[in-house]
């Protein structure tokens, strides 16, 4: 897990004198700083999350603007930007297209950046490869949920109905259909032998809309990530009936058991990271190497991942990005056999 940083060498040609050749090193070393230190970052900073206010994105990007402003580890102003739109797709196309060499504009992302680009319905043709992965965060698993009041007490309650009529209940999740949020919904249905084309899906633009429409009576179960629903878990609002991890979590969800503990074997990882625009200056790279680097290993930010319910992995830009190219592959097998692959 690590980052390079390549520094060229300049060098003096020329068969000059000592007391020459030390003061020419000594000048040209000096423009050198001065052409590498612009003192980047000299505006504001926005971080957008391509989604409505409330889910995973957004909650990631208040989180790392907030804590990177109290350390003072950025010292320029950075605000959030919500952009909610197929469940990220309609940010991804302007920034891969107007974006393209905006340092000042960052954006949080999960795997939809990379199953949007895959899926066949509601394909975007621009991807993690349109951008330059700085930092995986955090990870977070899904949840399946349903009202505090609903009849369905487990997980395989739900699949059971859905089993005899895969018509008749409605889920719901924060991102378009084939995408992360009704991957999350219909995983457990498929492992459990439903046909997941049966199951019928309605996409919202973020967790916090899908969690609205929950408790509105216009969904019966929704897919999405565990700490979306924490608060509303904990009100009593909500009842969690399967966390897709490998083993159980701690804190508010160490009395919810796994889907695997209940028999279905669907796991799902959420992670969530950080991404710059493709053309990204080499020192602004090096800049968010750096600040993240420093934002990961501090207290506040441990902390501040620990008071939202998930877990830190940190991946730095040149993992990070190692790992994207193996998701890629495996979200593919996954949507081959989901039949949603384009």
């Amino acid at each position: 897990m690590f980052s390079i940083k390549r520094i060229s060498a300049l060098m003096c040609a020329g068969a000059l004198a000592l007391s020459l050749g030390a003061c020419s090193s000594n000048e040209t070393a000096s423009q050198g700083k001065k052409e590498e230190n612009t003192g980047y970052p000299t505006k504001a900073i926005t971080v957008v999350a391509p989604s409505g206010a409330g889910g995973g994105w957004d909650l990631t990007a208040r989180a790392f603007t907030k804590v990177l402003g109290e350390t003072k580890i950025v010292g320029q102003p950075m605000t959030v930007e919500n952009k909610p739109g197929g469940g990220g797709a309609v940010f991804m196309a302007e920034y891969a297209t107007q974006q393209v060499e905006n340092n000042d504009m960052l954006f949080v992302n999960s795997p939809p950046i990379v199953i949007n680009n895959l899926k066949k319905e509601g394909n975007s043709p621009y991807g993690y490869k349109n951008t330059t992965p700085l930092a995986q965060l955090t990870k977070d698993f899904g949840a399946i949920v349903v009202k505090a009041d609903s009849k369905f007490t487990d997980l395989k309650s739900v699949l059971e109905e859905v089993k005899k009529d895969p018509s008749k209940l409605t889920f719901a999740g924060g991102s378009a259909p084939g995408s992360m949020d009704h991957l999350i919904s219909i995983l457990p249905a498929y492992k459990y032998g439903v046909d997941p084309t049966k199951v019928k899906y309605v996409s919202y633009d973020g967790g916090g809309e899908a969690i609205t429409a929950l408790l509105g009576g216009n969904a019966d179960v929704i897919g999405t990530d565990a700490s979306s629903v924490k608060e509303f878990l904990k009100a009593g609002k909500v009842r969690v009936l399967a966390i897709t991890s490998d083993e159980r979590l701690a804190g508010d969800f160490k009395d919810i058991p796994t889907a695997k503990e209940q028999g279905v074997d669907a796991e799902f990882t959420i992670w969530r990271g950080v991404f710059g625009p493709e053309k990204m200056t080499k020192e602004a790279k090096t800049y968010w190497e750096q600040a993240i680097d420093k934002l990961v290993n501090s207290p506040e930010w441990e902390k501040e991942v620990e008071t939202q319910g998930w877990e830190l992995e940190y991946k730095n830009s040149a993992d990070f990005k190692k790992f994207l190219e193996e998701q890629e592959s495996q979200v593919q097998q996954l949507l081959t056999a989901l039949g949603m692959q384009k």
